[in-house]
């Protein structure tokens, strides 16, 4: 197994890339992932693609969102050259979008991201994140660096979701959710979340792919790919679109030894996100 170097090592379950060849039948034999070595392909890039859950150690320096800063005639240039709607989308989601810590084990902990999904205050996260801290506590940090205890609702380690709750004086703003089946590739998105511990940290890209086959453990999922700079500390976090709806929940990144994004991010679609998020707090309360 690759170990993850320049990031930090990645908290969370590991994930590979499926078990088929570019033929749509071989294995490409990673190391480490229990695929058949005799079938490696040698000379494919993909041969050592390894996808990895992007939670990370606590302690991180909080940061803020550079593109909010004003008075920075440099921030000011880059800003003019981002399409204005992305501007505008990145505006509204950072106020939902809040930073998950996790009390783990031994004095281990995680961190990862989550964001509002409704007015009763409920924040959908990675189970991945929640796993880490088993028995321990959980807080939420919000945009304007005020910190909750939160309750967890439910988790479903199956879709590696989970929802929190955290006290009503949090006054997070609940983001839009996209409609089902309507996100396109090529389409714009944002990727909003505390990579590093770097709170409030937006960046932008594209849908690259639909219906991109990964997986947990034994577990299939169907993610959504882009190529929108993802890393250790995104889980959870949310990637919307143009208009500012959430159109899935950052969940991992592909690696090439190990090293860091290399901009082939994955995350689960909306219409997992809301019927698993229906499930736990129907559940829950």
């Amino acid at each position: 197994m690759a170990t993850q170097t320049g990031l930090g090592e990645p908290r969370g379950p590991w994930f590979v890339s499926p078990d088929l060849g570019p033929d749509g039948h071989g294995g490409w034999g990673v190391p480490g992932t229990g695929l058949d070595p005799g079938r490696r392909r040698p000379g494919r890039l993909l041969a050592g693609l390894t996808v990895v859950a992007l939670s990370t150690l606590s302690g991180a320096a909080a940061g803020g969102w550079v593109a909010g800063q004003a008075g920075d005639p440099e921030a000011a240039a880059t800003a003019a050259a981002v399409p204005a709607e992305l501007v505008t989308a990145a505006g509204k989601t950072v106020p939902g979008v809040v930073s998950v810590l996790v009390a783990g084990a031994g004095g281990r902990s995680a961190t990862g991201s989550g964001f509002a999904i409704d007015g009763e205050q409920h924040i959908v996260t990675n189970d991945h994140i929640l796993a880490r801290g088993v028995g321990g506590g959980v807080t939420v940090e919000t945009p304007n660096g005020r910190r909750y205890p939160a309750e967890v609702v439910g988790r479903e380690p199956g879709s590696d979701l989970a929802v929190l709750r955290v006290p009503p004086d949090a006054g997070l703003t609940p983001l839009p959710l996209a409609k089902p089946g309507a996100t396109r590739v090529g389409e714009p998105v944002l990727a909003v979340g505390s990579p590093l511990g770097l709170a409030g940290t937006v960046t932008a890209g594209i849908v690259s792919a639909l219906d991109r086959q990964v997986r947990l453990g034994s577990n299939r999922h169907t993610a959504v790919q882009t190529d929108a700079s993802i890393n250790p500390g995104n889980s959870g976090g949310p990637l919307v679109n143009a208009r500012g709806e959430v159109v899935g929940v950052n969940t991992a990144i592909a690696t090439i030894d190990g090293n860091g994004s290399i901009g082939i991010g994955f995350a689960i679609p909306i219409e997992q996100v809301q019927q698993s998020a229906d499930t736990i707090i129907g559940k829950g309360g």
